[in-house]
């Protein structure tokens, strides 16, 4: 068989009233360029799993008009999120207008099964690894089921190493490694690998390592971005993970929680290891709207009095913070937007990135809203943007939330505010450099 893999890419806002605002969002916008830019893994490692005798083609579209015309293959495989589903759907429907089988997997249609058959011959509920070759197996059989689920969780220690060499090696300025799926925080609004995996599970280190190997066979200096929920939540596996990355000679990124500030040690580790940045998620400097967001426990609400102390140890001890926060959580109110701006301009966090809280398919948060009759359109899920509102805001306006949003983003990704976060930044390493090396003097 001849199989299309084809990813569904690009970040946008959809709402043309909040680009009309000045919706330019700097900060985000760069962060959304970099994930649209990084390729599918889950694709790449199905093509992994694929046999030699099927031909594998890689694709990336952010267009549908693009793909005109379409490719010629036997089945066409989806990745897609939530905010380009319908555009997958569409497009999917082009190639069953063909003659071409087509499947859909990720997230999304894990969620939402039923919705997504309506426009696909075969969904993948949960991981596709462990059920792929069975898939392509029934389909060159002419036996395929409607829906494939896995019988039981996919093994990371038996991953193979993703199919780098079917991407153009210019196209790319950045590279994924997954080192871990799930995470134990369970936040409400999550739509992270949790779904696919509900228990959290590493990957061994040298499959890790691997990976990374056969990256520098295409690309010589590979900046790579590590495509985990939370790669340190497990602090022992987090170190051997460093060790490893660090033999290496690549710079990298990643994201984890804010216990990472717990752990100095384990920073200037992964500083000296190539770690130039990380995003941790501070969701919101009020306690009342941290309070709850953990459908399992109130951790992040523990550590809200810390979090102007954590920027600072991050950050000293040699790495980057992208700081995350989440507008629009039913425990704040109008003065958030303020709240936010003078937590960044007292910290200096390198990054900032501000969104609207989002109720993706699947999630608690979804559901909680559709129950009290706050989404304010059940299905729009071209709206899951993380720019755009599709609920009702229990303490603001909807009108009161985009404002906000637009405002605080022109204040916030303003030259002279991201120039002096800079200088800020440099300030603290420079600062923790010397507090080391006084220490190092004095012992």
């Amino acid at each position: 068989m001849r199989i299309a893999l084809i990813a569904m890419s690009g970040v946008r806002a959809h709402n043309p009233e909040l680009t009309a605002l000045g919706l330019s969002l700097p900060g985000f916008v760069e962060r959304g360029k970099t994930i649209a830019s990084l390729p599918s893994l889950g694709l790449l490692t199905l093509a992994a799993l694929t046999d030699d005798r099927h031909d594998v083609d890689y694709y990336e579209v952010d267009d549908i008009t693009e793909m005109d015309p379409l490719p010629e293959c036997d089945l066409a495989a989806f990745s897609t999120f939530s905010a380009q589903v319908k555009e997958c759907y569409a497009l999917s429907d082009r190639f069953r207008a063909a003659g071409v089988k087509t499947v859909i997997g990720g997230l999304h249609v894990t969620t939402v099964p039923e919705e997504a058959l309506e426009h696909c011959d075969i969904v993948v509920v949960g991981e596709g690894e462990p059920v792929w070759r069975k898939l392509l197996a029934d389909v060159e059989a002419g036996r395929e089921k409607r829906i494939y689920r896995p019988d039981a969780p996919f093994d990371l220690a038996d991953s193979p190493i993703p199919r780098y060499d079917l991407l153009d090696p210019d196209r790319y300025n950045r590279l994924t490694v997954q080192t871990q799926r799930g995470c134990p925080w369970h936040c409400e609004f999550c739509a992270s690998s949790i779904l696919l995996s509900p228990r959290y599970k590493t990957k061994p280190v040298e499959k890790v390592s691997a990976e990374i190997d056969a990256m520098k066979e295409i690309w010589a200096d590979p900046f790579v971005e590590l495509s985990d929920d939370n790669s340190f939540v497990n602090k022992h596996h987090g170190r051997d993970l460093v060790a490893a990355i660090g033999e290496h000679d690549v710079q990298w990124f990643t994201e984890t929680d804010i216990s990472i500030a717990d752990d100095p040690a384990l920073l200037r580790m992964m500083s000296d290891a190539g770690c130039r940045e990380i995003l941790v998620g501070f969701e919101s400097p009020n306690p009342d709207a941290v309070d709850g967001i953990e459908t399992k426990r109130n951790w992040k609400r523990s550590r809200v009095d810390r979090y102007k102390e954590a920027v600072e140890i991050i950050q000293t001890n040699g790495i980057a913070l992208n700081a995350c926060f989440i507008l629009g959580l039913d425990g704040d109110g109008p003065e958030v937007f303020d709240r936010v701006a003078k937590f960044v301009d007292e910290t200096d966090p390198f990054d900032v990135q501000i969104t609207v809280l989002t109720p993706f398919p699947g999630t608690p948060l979804y559901r909680r809203l559709l129950a009290e009759g706050r989404i304010l359109t059940p299905g729009a899920w071209e709206l899951s943007t993380l720019f755009d509102v599709n609920y009702r805001p229990a303490n603001m306006t909807v009108e009161e939330l985009e404002k906000g949003l637009v405002d605080l983003g022109r204040y916030i990704y303003s030259e002279e505010a991201t120039a002096r976060r800079r200088a800020g930044f440099k300030e603290q390493v420079a600062a923790g450099r010397d507090r080391r090396m006084r220490e190092k003097a004095a012992s």
